[in-house]
C-alpha cells in the first residue's frame, strides 16, 4: 500500500508526503521538498518525533505545534483525515504558512498503514 503511496505521490504537482505505520516519514515528493527546503533524497527517512524539532512547526500564532495537533499526527493517532494550517521554518531557513490536508492509510478497516499529507503554501500575512 505504501508503495502505491509513494508513487502517486511521486507524480503529483501538489507538495505530498507518505509516513508508515509507526509514523516515520519514508517518502515526499520534489514539490515538497521545495517548500521543506531539502530533497528527500537529502533528508531520506525521518521519525515522526523528529518532524517538530526539524521543521520548528508552530501554530498560526507562533506557538510550537506538538506531533499530536499537527494534520498528520492527528490523522495518523485519531484514525481520520485532518486539515489545518501550520507554520514552519523550513531546512533553508524561510519560514513558510502551509495548509495540511491528511489522510490516514488502511489496509482493512482495522490495520493503519500510514499517512498521506497535502499541503501547499499560502500567502502569510505575518510575513
Amino acid at each position: 500500500m505504501l508503495i502505491l503511496a509513494r508513487e502517486l505521490a511521486s507524480k503529483l504537482a501538489t507538495p505530498a508526503l507518505v509516513s508508515d505505520a509507526s509514523g516515520e516519514l519514508v517518502f515526499y515528493n520534489e514539490p515538497a521538498g521545495e517548500l521543506l527546503g531539502r530533497t528527500y533524497a537529502e533528508a531520506g527517512a525521518l521519525p515522526a518525533a523528529r518532524w517538530s524539532e526539524l521543521f520548528a512547526v508552530e501554530d498560526e500564532e507562533g506557538r510550537p505545534l506538538p506531533l499530536e495537533r499537527m494534520p498528520a499526527g492527528v490523522a495518523f493517532a485519531e484514525r481520520r483525515p485532518a486539515h489545518g494550517r501550520v507554520r514552519i521554518t523550513a531546512l533553508d531557513g524561510r519560514r513558510r504558512l502551509l495548509s495540511v490536508t491528511a489522510i490516514p492509510l488502511f489496509a482493512s478497516a482495522a490495520e493503519l498503514v500510514g499517512v498521506v499529507a497535502l499541503f501547499w503554501e499560502e500567502t502569510d500575512p505575518a510575513s
